[in-house]
C-alpha cells in the first residue's frame, strides 16, 4: 500500500508541479491566453484524455477483469457508466464557469467569477488526478518486471502534465488581468491543480483496500475523463464557426498521448 502512495503520489506531484509550471507564466506575462490559442489548448487536452482514456485506462480495465475471470466488457462498462454519472452529478451540483462561453453551470452561488473559474478548472482536474493515480498504482502491483506497466504510467503523466501546463496560465492570467496581484494570481492557479494528487491518493487508497476493484477504478476514471471531454472540452474548443484549431488540437493531443502511451508502454 505504502508503495503504491509513494508511485501515485510520484506521478500526479509531476502533474501538479507542470500545473504550477504553467501558471508561474502570470510573473512574465500580462495578457490572456487568445482565444485561437486557448481553443487550441482545449482540443489538445481533449485529445490527450480521450487517447488515455483508452490505452492507459479502459484496456487495461478489460484485461484485468478478464485475469479475474470476469466478462472484460463488465468492469469496464459498469465503471465506466459509474463514472459518468460521478462527473455528471458534480457538473450539476458544483458551481463553475465555463470560460470560453462565459456561461454559469452548478447550483446557484454568489461566487466571484475568479472563483467559479478555478472551480471549473478544479473539475476538469479530478479524474486526471484518478487516472494517473491508478496507473501508477497498477504499475506498483504488477512488479519490478512489468516495465510496460510503470512505462504507461510514465506515458499518461507526461501527457497530463502537458496539457496542465496550458491550463494553469488559463488561471492565472485572467486573474491577473482582473487586478490581482502577480503572487496571488500564481497560488490560485496552483491551487487549482491541487485536487490531482488528493483524488489520486484517494482512488489508490480505495484500490489498496479492495483490490479486486481496480478493473472497476480505472473504467471509472476513464468515464470521468471522457465525460469532461464531451461536456465540455469539445463543445468549448469548437465553439467559434468554421474553426479547425479546436479540432486539430485534439488530433495533435491524441497522436502525442497515443505514441507515447504505445512507445513506452
Amino acid at each position: 500500500m505504502l508503495q503504491d502512495l509513494a508511485c501515485a503520489g510520484l506521478g500526479t506531484g509531476f502533474t501538479f508541479l507542470m500545473t504550477c509550471a504553467g501558471a508561474a507564466l502570470v510573473f512574465f506575462f500580462r495578457r490572456n491566453v487568445s482565444d485561437a490559442l486557448q481553443r487550441c489548448f482545449l482540443g489538445f487536452a481533449a485529445g490527450v484524455m480521450i487517447a488515455a482514456s483508452v490505452w492507459s485506462l479502459l484496456l487495461p480495465s478489460i484485461e484485468l477483469g478478464e485475469e479475474m475471470g470476469l466478462p472484460g466488457w463488465l468492469p469496464a462498462a459498469t465503471g465506466f457508466c459509474l463514472g459518468v454519472l460521478f462527473l455528471l452529478g458534480l457538473d450539476h451540483l458544483l458551481p463553475h464557469l465555463h470560460t470560453v462561453l462565459n456561461v454559469r453551470e452548478g447550483l446557484p452561488a454568489h461566487l466571484r467569477r475568479t472563483t467559479l473559474l478555478v472551480l471549473a478548472v478544479t473539475l476538469h482536474n479530478i479524474p486526471e488526478g484518478m487516472a494517473v493515480g491508478l496507473s501508477f498504482a497498477l504499475a506498483a502491483q504488477s512488479g519490478g518486471g512489468q516495465s510496460a506497466a510503470w512505462a504507461a504510467a510514465a506515458a499518461l503523466a507526461l501527457g497530463i502534465g502537458i496539457q496542465n501546463f496550458p491550463e494553469g496560465a488559463a488561471v492565472s492570467l485572467p486573474l491577473r488581468n482582473e487586478g490581482m496581484s502577480r503572487p496571488r494570481a500564481f497560488a490560485v492557479g496552483a491551487l487549482s491543480g491541487v485536487v490531482e494528487p488528493i483524488f489520486g491518493l484517494l482512488a489508490v487508497l480505495a484500490a489498496g483496500l479492495l483490490r479486486p476493484a481496480m478493473p472497476w477504478l480505472l473504467s471509472f476514471a476513464a468515464g470521468s475523463m471522457l465525460y469532461v471531454v464531451v461536456e465540455e472540452l469539445i463543445p468549448e474548443a469548437n465553439m467559434s464557426p468554421h474553426s479547425d484549431l479546436g479540432t486539430l488540437g485534439a488530433m495533435a493531443g491524441f497522436l502525442i498521448m497515443m505514441v507515447l502511451d504505445v512507445a513506452l508502454g
